[in-house]
């Protein structure tokens, strides 16, 4: 056998242990669905995984929902393909396939339903594929790198990895320019560092640690005081720090909220907003994320949803206006 015909095998054999830890209906398709099929499994997927679709959802004019649901779905698989199977050798190699398939979108020869769905997106919204692309190297780079040296290098990997999804609905909502692009990479990335903060714990069972490796050096700590579970006082003065610099991303990033239209305003400000309560949750816990993982109240997230419905329904209403 040709080494060319047992590299071809074993990339196949990778790719169907791959498909068999996810759901079903990820395997791509014999037959390529019609356009109102993927559009249907786009939707059902958005809608079914994510809590916080329905309310963003609310807001937006008809016409782009089934682009915000292609966006989405693409995004979600393409996730679950870099985090959801056993090795990084499989995840790799879904991950090779989901960017050929992305290669296919643009040319017109998609099969699976997320790129057949996002393929009209795309056309409608002129879409490069850039910011799709940009989101595999941040998946891919998931499965090698696991530490990062400074802050620089984590916004480096937030730069692939958060930072495309806000330029996507920005495209999808008619946006292109410069400016907007760059609060927005501001409000998505602080939404990541948020994110990383309240998940160190967690992150670590996985193998990660996103506390630069300088600043966790200068305050006395190593992976074993993540390891202990115990937030000592260093490591709580570690976490404020980077509770700081995220805070005043989102800050900075804010007049992007009075730059775009009501509808999609209404969604950065709960966004913002969100991100911005999970920051405070880990305040309120003294900044241990170690012990437990802090996260939004319902009654929080109750009144967050209140006040973005609100804002739909009374258009003096102010969006932003943060104080930290």
């Amino acid at each position: 056998m040709s080494a060319t015909l047992e590299a071809g095998n074993r990339q196949q054999e990778l790719l169907d242990s791959g498909w068999a830890q996810l759901p079903a209906s990820y395997r791509p398709p014999t037959v390529a669905p019609t356009l109102a099929e993927a559009r249907a499994w786009c939707k059902a997927l958005a809608e079914g995984h994510y809590e916080n679709f329905h309310v963003a959802s609310w807001f937006l004019p008809e016409r782009l929902r089934p682009h915000f649901h292609a966006i989405y779905a693409y995004c979600r698989v393409s996730d679950d393909l870099g985090d959801e199977v056993g090795s990084r050798d499989e995840a790799l190699a879904l991950l090779d396939f989901w960017g050929r398939e992305l290669d296919a979108c643009y040319a017109g020869t998609a099969t699976h339903p997320v790129f057949v769905a996002l393929a009209e997106t795309v056309k409608v919204c002129g879409i490069p594929k850039e910011p799709f692309a940009d989101l595999l190297v941040a998946f891919r780079q998931d499965q090698k790198v696991v530490r990062f040296a400074t802050m620089d290098e984590v916004l480096a990997y937030c730069r692939y990895s958060a930072n495309p999804v806000g330029r996507l609905v920005l495209y999808a909502c008619g946006y292109a320019d410069a400016e907007r692009f760059r609060l927005s990479d501001l409000t998505c990335s602080a939404l990541q560092l948020a994110n990383f903060w309240q998940d160190v714990g967690e992150d670590y069972q996985r193998g990660r640690v996103y506390l630069p490796q300088d600043a966790m050096a200068q305050h006395g700590l190593t992976d074993a005081t993540i390891a202990a579970g115990v937030a000592t006082p260093e490591f709580r003065a570690l976490l404020s720090e980077q509770v700081d610099f995220a805070r005043q991303m989102f800050v900075d990033g804010l007049p992007l909220i009075g730059m775009v239209d009501r509808e999609l305003a209404l969604d950065l400000d709960l966004f913002s907003r969100g991100g911005l309560e999970i920051l405070r949750a880990i305040e309120k816990r003294d900044f241990d994320v170690l012990s437990a993982r802090p996260s939004i109240s319902k009654p929080t997230k109750l009144a967050l949803a209140l006040r973005a419905v609100a804002g739909k329904f009374l258009p003096g209403m102010r969006l932003g206006g943060y104080k930290g």
